[in-house]
């Protein structure tokens, strides 16, 4: 059980008392899900299952922002191809050898069942947090033996009018120190990938993983764009200048706290063909690009009762 601290009061309301319209929170029949709407119809969707977020609406509830695989498992028995899933502890294939060598691809938390522990609204309504937890008790046994170590997660997910901020802090509950690695594995949806691209990674050190030994290169003092398959990771010097993603008919600003990293990744038409879960395979590949902060360039170490805290902020930003 992660306990959250500084949980709202509930709140009483005088019978026959008029009330302006407030955010609304609902936990889906099956419990499987939790939607969050805004009185002005901005929205988001988080399944328990990964916390992953499935779903980010704004202006009014109209405009998707996140990509989901028409193909997208969502009944827990694998990670879902889409949304935002959570990397942690650790990125990628695990290592040969060391204490996360034994964890699946990406680690456990996008395949973990989280606990929901509440919302919270801010005083004009204009905004509405969402809370959930992830410790060493909610984890199966196989997961449990695989990574032994003390830990809790609280993951905050907070969608305003035009943001969607998400916040983490892990704790080392246990006596002995360990290492992780963060990042979220964010599915934005575009509407053209030929028409869109980056700013804020020009000139910026990366490794790109296509190539042999995953070499350290520069990259080129222009706007990423994006021609053919992609998958690599940036370190840019300042982790706190927003990276911004041009679309045809708007801009997303990527902001970080205490995330160093940032990986861009579109599949192609090639290797979504292959992905069995990646559809359309036609030209799904166009309508996405991942940009994930993260730290995962080398691990971060916490001893006994230590904590880290890290956070992405996505902003609906004015002109394209």
């Amino acid at each position: 059980m992660v306990d959250r601290p500084k949980k709202p009061s509930a709140l009483t309301t005088a019978a026959g008392s008029s009330m302006p319209p407030t955010a609304q929170v609902d936990i889906s029949q099956s419990s499987d899900r939790v939607t969050a709407t805004l009185p002005t119809g901005e929205s988001c969707e988080v399944l328990l299952f990964g916390a992953t977020l499935v779903s980010w609406k704004s202006e009014g509830g109209s405009r998707e922002n996140l990509w989901m695989s028409d193909a997208a498992v969502v009944d827990g028995s694998k990670a879902v191809r889409g949304g935002a899933p959570l990397v942690f502890p650790v990125f990628g294939p695990p290592p040969p050898q060391g204490p996360t060598s034994r964890l699946p691809q990406h680690g456990f938390a996008r395949i973990s069942r989280w606990e929901f522990l509440g919302k919270s609204t801010s005083e004009s309504d204009s905004s509405v947090q969402l809370d959930f937890g992830l410790s060493s008790s909610n984890l199966t046994p196989e997961m449990r033996n695989a990574w032994p170590c003390e830990f809790g997660v609280i993951y905050s997910v907070t969608l305003g009018q035009r943001s969607l901020d998400t916040r983490v802090v892990v704790r080392n509950e246990g006596g002995v120190a360990w290492e992780f690695m963060w990042l979220w594995h964010t599915y934005f949806r575009v509407d053209d990938i030929s028409q869109s691209h980056l700013t804020g990674l020009s000139s910026t050190p990366y490794h790109d993983k296509l190539l042999p030994q995953n070499p350290l290169l520069i990259s080129p003092p222009a706007p990423l764009t994006i021609t053919s398959e992609t998958d690599r990771i940036y370190h840019p010097s300042d982790p706190t200048a927003p990276i911004t993603i041009h679309t045809a008919s708007r801009r997303l600003e990527v902001v970080r706290e205490n995330l160093p990293d940032v990986v861009v990744w579109n599949p192609w038409v090639e290797k979504a063909s292959k992905m069995a879960d990646f559809e359309p395979k036609i030209d799904g590949w166009k309508r996405m690009l991942c940009v994930e902060a993260g730290s995962v360039g080398g691990g971060v170490k916490l001893e006994g009762g230590e904590a880290w805290e890290g956070g992405v902020s996505v902003r609906l930003a004015d002109g394209i």
